[in-house]
């Protein structure tokens, strides 16, 4: 039987059929076909001149842009398999995916060639170096079963997991994405995804295979849901995921009826909004973890007023099976809660270097293919509905899920456990919105040892992703305990829970602090906020950040830039931008208006 083209082929098809067509479209530069062609078989002739050859893991640390396009297919075309790195990860943990994957070169830019040089044993290729040598590369036999990328997720064991994806899985995506959504030359997609996170082969190749043409926002429309709309509008984007978060914040909008966009998808959490009855597009919604290669359920979400049914996962896509079972692994019955299992070719190979791992959540299919066929055990417990469509109802372990992101707090316990003045920790998740979910690191002090939750931030900073750090810090004289002597986290989220927040360092110090204060403890359903604190420290993010602008500039009726919040990320900061664009309207009025607007400012109208 002859193997299915893998997609770096199938790009190769679309460069030979539209050479001058657009490719990709990126803050760094637009790429028709023929140069994206031309730049990645450059990069894959100088990978294969450092030994990568079928399944060589190579890094792949570039931000988003076209080089990072450029940079996975040069990957793919030298017979690799690329490991997915986001440059913003602090250097331990970059260290540890390259010796883990046991990376032989390491695709990256200039900012990254000059951090990564001296690795032992790896090689710095500049994926935006000029083509040389436009020359055709000999191809790589490259099988279904072949390693395509890795993606790490966080480990319960303390340390990354590393999600091995074959070809075939890959495949299975690409194929089905293109069939579910008509995916034709004309359509032109988004790449918004983190470069470490799984979605951005979602992105990127079922496009990239049809024809059509990625595009890129910057950074700064990624944050601000009102500017993402107007660039999708603007840029004419016809199909593009967007994680749960801002899609609920993006259904919010007004958006024009004459718009390009048909089909807007979403997931990595709990999808809460319907759209309403004028949202101009199609609403999806998808389940799945980076073991089962990125979407394994997806489903239209009717348009609804106040539906009081939560929107489902939708139902298996092609080539994916999923079965609900109880503890016995024993299939139950729709309406009956338990524990989804995934299957098909859509199951990712396993754990890098984790056998005994993989053997546990990658377990024989011992209900529709007993052959040699596997399942995957994702944790997540769910139900059938009597139409056929799943609905999540939590997890079964700790694993929680922040911002889209899927944590493990154990990683991040033993990562504090680490640190010498702590006898041992927990880390939960509370909050009582996904927006408002933050995690809280619960910490005991070793005899005679004493640090600050500064020091500890910091330690942590060093080894893990910023959205793993945690919020807050409580120090406690010991842990709450079940009999068997684990950590009684039910125990713990509820004294978290009712604990109110103290401001942690100077309180406000006048009414204008203190309103902002209360915007920014509202916000992010907090007790109390210091003047001093990082709002993006304290539980923020750059949604909730967006937020928080349009709270301030209405209360205070001035037009507040975002860029004040990254620039200044406390109460003290924004009431210093704050007064600036005050007074500077003071100057402006007449003495009368300016008593009026200061009378109100004091005394706290709007």
């Amino acid at each position: 039987m002859t193997e299915p083209r893998p997609v770096h082929e199938l790009v190769a098809v679309q460069a030979a059929r539209r050479p001058e067509a657009p490719a990709v479209s990126a803050p760094d530069g637009v790429l028709t076909y023929a140069e994206l062609d031309r730049r990645s078989t450059q990069l894959a002739r100088r990978l294969r001149r450092v030994g990568v050859s079928v399944e060589s893991p190579v890094g792949l640390c570039l931000p988003r842009s076209a080089a990072l396009v450029v940079g996975a297919l040069g990957i793919l075309k030298a017979g690799g398999a690329y490991v997915a790195i986001d440059p913003a990860y602090p250097d331990d943990r970059i260290d540890f995916m390259l010796a883990d994957s046991d990376a032989v070169a390491v695709v990256t830019d200039g900012a990254g060639a000059a951090r990564l040089a001296g690795r032992p044993g790896v090689v710095v290729v500049d994926a935006a170096e000029p083509v040389a040598d436009p020359a055709p590369i000999p191809e790589a036999a490259i099988k279904g079963g072949d390693l395509a990328y890795v993606v790490y997720t966080s480990g319960s064991t303390g340390r990354p997991k590393g999600v091995a994806v074959e070809h075939a899985s890959l495949l299975n995506l690409v194929g089905w994405h293109r069939r579910a959504f008509s995916i034709a030359p004309a359509d032109r997609g988004m790449q918004f995804a983190s470069p470490g996170f799984d979605a951005v082969v979602w992105e990127i190749w079922p496009y990239l295979t049809a024809g059509a043409s990625v595009h890129v926002p910057s950074d700064s429309l990624r944050i601000d849901p009102a500017a993402l709309r107007d660039w999708l509008v603007d840029e004419r984007i016809t199909v593009c995921f967007v994680p749960t978060a801002l899609a609920e914040e993006i259904l919010a909008l007004a958006w024009p009826r004459d718009g390009s966009l048909r089909i807007l998808l979403t997931g990595g959490d709990a999808l809460h909004r319907h759209p309403g009855p004028d949202i101009p597009f199609t609403v999806v919604n998808n389940y799945g973890p980076a073991e089962a290669t990125v979407v394994a359920t997806s489903g239209i979400i009717p348009a609804s007023v106040g539906a009081e049914v939560s929107p489902s996962l939708g139902r298996a896509i092609e080539g994916v099976s999923t079965h609900i079972v109880d503890d016995s692994l024993v299939p139950v019955p729709a309406g009956v809660a338990g524990e989804l299992l995934i299957g098909g070719v859509s199951v990712a190979r396993g754990y890098l270097n984790m056998p005994e791992l993989t053997a546990e959540r990658f377990i024989p299919d011992h209900l529709c293919d007993p052959a040699g066929g596997r399942l995957y055990r994702t944790g997540d417990l769910v139900r059938m509905r009597a139409d056929g469509e799943l609905d999540f109802l939590g997890r079964l372990d700790e694993q929680v899920m922040i911002r889209g992101r899927r944590i493990e707090p154990g990683e991040i316990s033993a990562t504090l456990d680490r640190h010498p003045s702590l006898r041992t920790s927990a880390v939960v998740a509370i909050g009582d919105t996904p927006e408002q979910r933050r995690l809280v690191a619960c910490v005991v002090a070793a005899d005679g040892h004493s640090a600050d939750s500064a020091t500890l931030r910091a330690h942590l900073a060093a080894a893990l992703p910023d959205h793993m750090v945690p919020s807050d810090f409580v120090w406690l004289d010991k842990l709450p305990q079940l009999a068997s002597g684990k950590v009684d986290r039910a125990a713990l989220r509820a004294s978290l829970s009712g604990l109110p927040r103290a401001a942690v360092g100077t309180a406000p110090r006048n009414e204008l602090e203190e309103a902002l204060a209360g915007i920014v403890a509202e916000l992010l359903g907090l007790g109390a906020v210091g003047v001093e604190e990082d709002f993006f420290l304290v539980g923020g993010h750059s949604l909730l950040g967006a937020q928080m602008i349009t709270r301030i500039s209405d209360r205070f009726d001035v037009e507040l830039p975002l860029r004040d919040l990254f620039e200044a990320p406390t109460v003290a900061g924004m009431a210093a931008a704050v007064e600036r664009l005050l007074v500077a309207d003071l100057d402006r009025m007449s003495d009368e208006e300016a008593e009026l607007l200061a009378s109100g400012i004091v005394h706290g109208s709007s």
